[in-house]
């Protein structure tokens, strides 16, 4: 069994046990996190002579043990209204986990209960260095959006300022962190959180093509009109405002012959197929074929998102690598993956704009911009730079900082035995 002590834990080209630990996995639900799981697995596994831990939940306890990359399920019980996602509370589990393999390096990439986790290995194990990648503006999209629907403006706003105080104190914590994009950055700069580095994604831009695209999928999905195929991938559900986009649709003029289908599962699925009932709307459910959705992207005219609190943007960039332009919100780091000329941006929850900017797009000639959209992302996103960037600069940082903090707790702990020793 590989441990800590079994190897170096220096960057320059020695093993290391990488551990990644999140809350935020489905084998079925998909999702940013997900994908990056399984792209820097193979990234890992093909590139680097390092072996990986990555601890998710899953329905019971189980380790698979496949050469060099360890993949430990917690059993953890569904999360409410969002049955392919899983919360993990039994720490404990996950604490042995972590003490029997000793991995070099944590990255926690989600925000709720296993960052402390893994704050606690560290106090037994100093020399361990922690990253945190700040995925998600929880604040805002956890906290902030529900609060204000539910308690009103100023709670929400008090809410979220009290959970900026918590994201300060645990990730002052860690030895390094991460943003996915200036926007989130700044927000953890505003809170004293620096330095942080910027950690873009990539996409498969092999996998993600225009060549993807068959002109049978519409009708495969029994959608009539021969106006443009909307399309939108990702979770079903509030942090997504998917809501929003049965509003857009509503707004946009029949004669235009649009269509839209929404791929992925959630717990507004359900409700809005019923609020959507008699419209042009597919609801295929979650793909878990990867090939099977960069065909759904290809073979559809226009990618939608009313997301306003994402903070890189995975499944936008997968929509432009297909030859898609992109109507979204301008919040977030959305004005960052769409820039003028890729698509158009309307304020949050105006789904009258969002309605105008796919009849604009569409009259103006959406395959042009996505052939704009699919260049751009070819030549500046891809997953080779993502890892690169975390392996060769942000972990050895985090490793510096680790062993500049464990020495000095040393020479702390010798202190104190010298002055009790003269006394």
């Amino acid at each position: 069994m590989l441990r800590h002590a079994d190897h170096p834990s220096t960057p320059g080209g020695h093993p290391l046990l990488i551990c990644d630990l999140t809350q935020s996995y489905s084998p079925h639900g998909g999702g940013g996190i997900s994908t990056y799981l399984r792209e820097k697995r193979d990234y890992v596994l093909n590139h680097t002579p390092h072996h990986l831990l990555q601890i998710v939940p899953g329905p019971v306890d189980k380790v698979t043990v496949e050469g060099r990359h360890i993949f430990a399920e917690v059993g953890a019980d569904p999360v409410r209204g969002s049955p392919n996602y899983r919360f993990i509370l039994r720490t404990g589990v996950v604490r042995k986990q972590l003490a029997e393999y000793r991995p070099d390096i944590i990255e926690s990439l989600c925000p709720w209960v296993l960052p402390w986790t893994a704050i606690r290995h560290r106090k037994a194990h100093p020399k361990t260095a922690l990253v945190a990648g700040y995925r998600t503006d929880f604040p805002n999209a956890h906290v902030y959006r529900v609060g204000r629907e539910k308690f009103g403006e100023t709670v929400a706003r008090g809410l979220r300022w009290l959970i900026y105080g918590y994201a300060e104190i645990t990730y002052r914590e860690f030895d390094g962190v991460y943003a996915l994009g200036q926007d989130a950055r700044d927000r953890l700069g505003e809170r004293g959180v620096t330095p942080t580095d910027l950690l873009p994604l990539g996409v498969d831009t092999v996998m993600f093509s225009p060549d993807k695209r068959d002109p049978g999928y519409r009708a495969e999905l029994g959608l009539p009109g021969d106006g443009p195929l909307l399309v939108y991938a990702g979770r079903i559900d509030n942090e997504k405002r998917a809501d929003r986009l049965i509003g857009m649709f509503r707004a946009l003029p029949p004669e235009l012959g649009a269509a839209m289908v929404m791929i992925g599962d959630g717990k507004l699925r359900a409700p809005l197929m019923e609020r959507a009932r008699g419209l042009p709307i597919a609801f295929p459910g979650f793909e878990r074929n990867r090939a099977c959705l960069a065909r759904s992207l290809a073979s559809s005219d226009i990618y939608v998102s009313a997301m306003a609190d994402e903070t890189f943007g995975i499944s936008v960039l997968e929509a432009q690598a297909s030859g898609l332009p992109v109507v979204g919100v301008a919040g977030g780091a959305m004005p960052d993956r769409v820039p003028e000329g890729l698509g158009l941006l309307a304020p949050i929850d105006d789904t009258q704009g969002m309605a105008r900017h796919v009849q604009t797009i569409w009259e103006q000639g959406a395959g042009a911009v996505g052939e704009r959209a699919r260049i751009v992302v070819a030549e500046r996103y891809g997953w080779d730079r993502t890892f690169k960037t975390l392996l060769e600069e942000i972990y050895p940082k985090a490793l510096a900082q680790a062993a500049r903090r464990s020495a000095s707790g040393m020479e702390a702990v010798r202190d104190r035995e010298t002055t009790a020793m003269a006394g």
